[in-house]
């Protein structure tokens, strides 16, 4: 009954920049792009953090079936960006549709998939259905829903049944989100995370060059991914060490950056804006690196890591639940965190149980532990290798979701035809 209302409500919020108005079309189902001839297999993350997580599955498929045609969608602008940035070519990226009858009906007429692997708890009911009707094949993978969310679901319990039961696999990430699914009626087919997987962030090797050189023989700690009230805090903190620290704070959300620098300017700190055109160089000691897809290029030149949205509690802001813990350690860096890494729990306590990353209460409690690793390269270093390792026996959920995807996916053709 409120579909009539989606162009409208989509032109709304074009407007506030959470659409993007050149695709906005793409949330109705419609796009410019004609579809490959062939077997298509479509991938769908909803924001930055699940869409990431499917580059490693995408690179995987084109390798072992690249007569498949791979279709990647997603919900926000932010994730649209960094996987038109990191996508490989002749892998296509479309907004997902509204979940709307019209809407999908438009885009599966289009684009006609036959498997579909959904990230996360992206549990959409029109799309799953309308999917299943038409014969498409459908994995839940690293699928997780928090308590809250199963209870809102048993308020339904017919409805969570029939959306549960289209799936042809479901893959949790944890334990507890297999339990919570089990008890909605989805059955479990083993475990998955797949933002366990994949390689290190990438970055410009030009612009590594540049900005080390730029950074010379100081010690450079990197807050990344932070929130409302972390970065002040994580300045104030850092105050504490060596007047020849490089702090760079790398903000989850550089829209964020006026109000950064609002604070750091109240606050009487001297700082360069990335996002203005300025590069760090050897008289900015304090550097925010507010734009979008750069995250592995500052934690390559990082001696220390902070890991962002951890701190809520202590600031007395709204909680995040942490960021992946995996970025630094897949580089070999040392990490620090505060408590609030609900998101991150199984992760934070292998990396911690394997001396790769420290938890600390609050960004004030951060020189006691920084300090010393920058005092102290060799066991900076040592902390970092722990964390490698860490990181790479907490991968093996990609060969898990290949091995089930697998018997779901059209026969390969011959060998020598697409």
């Amino acid at each position: 009954m409120l579909e009539p209302l989606a162009p409208r409500l989509l032109d709304a919020r074009a407007r506030k920049g959470k659409e993007d108005p050149v695709r906005v079309d793409e949330r109705l189902g419609v796009t410019r792009i004609p579809r490959p001839d062939g077997d298509l297999i479509w991938l769908h993350g909803v924001s930055v953090g699940e869409s990431l997580s499917l580059l490693p599955v995408v690179e995987r498929l084109r390798k072992a079936r690249p007569d498949l045609t791979v279709l990647v969608t997603s919900g926000t602008v932010t994730s649209a960006t960094l996987l038109c940035r990191r996508l490989p070519s002749g892998v296509i990226h479309q907004y997902a549709p509204v979940d709307a009858p019209g809407a999908v009906a438009a885009f599966l007429d289009h684009w006609r998939p036959t498997a579909a692997v959904f990230v996360e708890s992206e549990l959409w009911p029109n799309l799953i259905l309308a999917a299943k009707a038409r014969g498409v094949k459908l994995v839940l993978a690293s699928a997780r829903i928090t308590q809250k969310t199963a209870d809102g679901w048993r308020r339904f319990p017919g409805a969570a049944r029939r959306i549960l039961a289209a799936f042809d696999r479901v893959l949790p990430q944890d334990h507890l989100s297999g339990v919570r699914l089990e008890s909605l009626g989805a059955r479990i087919d083993g475990h998955v995370n797949l933002k366990l997987a994949g390689d290190a962030p990438p970055h410009d090797p030009a612009a590594f060059t540049r900005l080390s050189a730029a950074i010379g023989d100081r010690a450079v700690v990197v807050a990344a991914s932070t929130h409302d009230g972390e970065e002040i805090a994580i300045v104030r903190a850092m105050d504490k060490l060596s007047d020849r620290l490089c702090l760079i704070l790398v903000p989850r959300h550089p829209d964020r950056s006026p109000a950064i620098a609002a604070a750091l300017t109240r606050d009487g700190y001297r700082f360069a804006l990335r996002s203005e055109g300025r590069e760090l160089d050897r008289d900015t000691d304090l550097y925010v690196a507010d734009t979008l897809g750069e995250m592995g290029l500052f934690l390559r030149v990082a001696d220390v890591v902070v890991m962002g949205g951890s701190f809520s509690a202590a600031l007395e802001k709204p909680p995040v639940g942490g960021h992946n813990p995996l970025e630094p350690a897949r580089l070999g860096k040392p990490a620090v965190t505060g408590p609030d890494m609900t998101n991150w729990a199984a992760v934070t306590e292998h990396l911690v149980q394997a001396g790769g990353l420290a938890i600390v209460e609050a960004p004030w409690d951060l020189p006691a532990v920084v300090a010393p690793l920058l005092d102290d390269p060799k066991a900076a270093k040592a902390m970092g290798e722990r964390a490698r390792r860490a990181a790479a026996e907490a991968g093996s959920g990609l060969d898990r979701l290949l091995e089930v995807l697998h018997p779901l996916l059209p026969p390969a053709p011959p060998r020598g035809r697409r």
